[in-house]
């Protein structure tokens, strides 16, 4: 029993007083959502559904076939030039059959797709490039050499594929046009052309050289400057410094992503830098000044008096640049009061004597520690 169509208003969510735009838009973001392409998972469902829309736009798109749908339904589509059957076709032929082609069609609104047909310009390739720098680079700012390979146009033929002194010749097969028409029901599908590949010409004599692709592997070298205050994994576009685009189209994109190698003493936060630093137990009790290392040099810091082991004292200004140029970051500092694991006699004894004059202020700084734990714990 075959299964009853829905409504084609319905399949695109869209009023029955929707206009031409109104549908259009509904078509192109479901389309873009149920292409098989961007389903890999659930193709076959996907195609399904990309057909189902396709089938309620080509009829709702069409001013004739919609009257005669919002007057009979389905029934008012039977027969010559109602509604299509797109079991068996593909989904390339179905845009084909609405738009004439890929080239300027409704395809390239959707996914971003740079046009079809003989001739047609492309943008080349875009390439990705990782580069390491150390954190004092992204400190101060780097230029790095990179090295890759990258195709070129070929030298000999400039890129035209055919050997010097000779010229490609519009492609028998499709008349130079790229792509081929056949005839299916009521609806005409072009496809790219197999033997010229949609180019619409062919080379009879290739290049020697290239074998007659038109390109050349070479290895390119470019100084690249890198920002101050660079954080890891930023990502850098490079138009232009990708491979070259096909019948004189634009380079593609070259994307350099930095990587900033982890620190041996400083973590980054931001453009706040942390470290930790050792200081004695009568430097934490008493107080004093240590010397702590930044990026540039060795400054000094007053640890104050009661210092507590884990404490993060902070210096402002000697953190991480700002990559736009708002100032620096702070350097933090987390004290690690550090007990020591040998004590000579005098020390010890000077320890002991000290313990005893702490011996009145233990019991409540107990209760006191009691009570905190009790109140962290209370409803109240």
């Amino acid at each position: 029993m075959a299964t009853a169509k829905r409504d084609y208003y319905e399949v695109l969510g869209v009023a029955k007083t929707a206009n031409a735009d109104e549908i259009k838009k509904a078509f192109r973001e479901l389309a873009k959502k149920w292409h098989p392409d961007r389903n890999p998972d659930k193709k076959a469902e996907a195609e399904e559904k990309f057909k189902e829309i396709a089938e309620a736009y080509s009829v709702l798109s069409d001013d004739e076939k919609r009257k005669r749908y919002d007057q009979f339904g389905h029934e008012g589509l039977a027969g010559g030039g109602g509604s299509p059957d797109f079991s068996g076709v593909s989904v390339e032929d179905i845009f084909s059959s609405f738009f004439g082609g890929r080239s300027g069609s409704i395809f390239e609104e959707i996914f971003g797709g740079s046009g079809g047909g003989a001739g047609a310009r492309t943008q080349g390739a875009s390439l990705r490039i990782e580069q390491e720098i150390t954190l004092e680079e992204a400190a101060k700012g780097v230029k790095k050499v990179l090295e890759f390979q990258r195709e070129e146009l070929c030298e000999t033929c400039n890129g035209n594929r055919a050997k010097p002194g000779t010229k490609a010749t519009a492609c028998a097969y499709c008349h130079g046009n790229g792509f081929v028409t056949r005839t299916q029901g009521f609806f005409q599908m072009r496809t790219t052309c197999p033997r010229c590949h949609g180019r619409g010409e062919v080379v009879e004599t290739p290049c020697t050289a290239c074998r007659g692709s038109g390109h050349e592997r070479k290895k390119i070298r470019l100084e690249i400057p890198i920002p101050a205050g660079v954080e890891d994994n930023t990502r850098f576009p490079l138009p232009g410094q990708g491979e070259p685009g096909e019948n004189g189209g634009p380079r593609g994109v070259l994307y350099l992503i930095v990587r900033v190698k982890e620190h041996e003493y400083f973590v980054r936060r931001g453009n706040d830098l942390l470290i930790e630093m050792p200081v004695t137990f009568t430097m934490a009790a008493l107080g004093g000044e240590i010397e702590v290392p930044t990026l540039d040099a060795r400054v000094r810091l007053p640890i104050p008096k009661g210092t507590q082991s884990g404490q993060l004292l902070r210096m402002r200004g000697l953190g991480m640049p700002d990559i736009n140029g708002y100032g620096k970051g702070d350097l933090f500092v987390r004290v690690v009061v550090e007990t020591p694991k040998k004590l000579s006699s005098e020390q010890e004894e000077l320890l002991r004597k000290f313990a005893e004059t702490e011996k009145a202020n233990i019991k409540p700084h107990k209760r006191s520690l009691f009570e905190k734990v009790k109140d962290f714990f209370s409803d109240e």
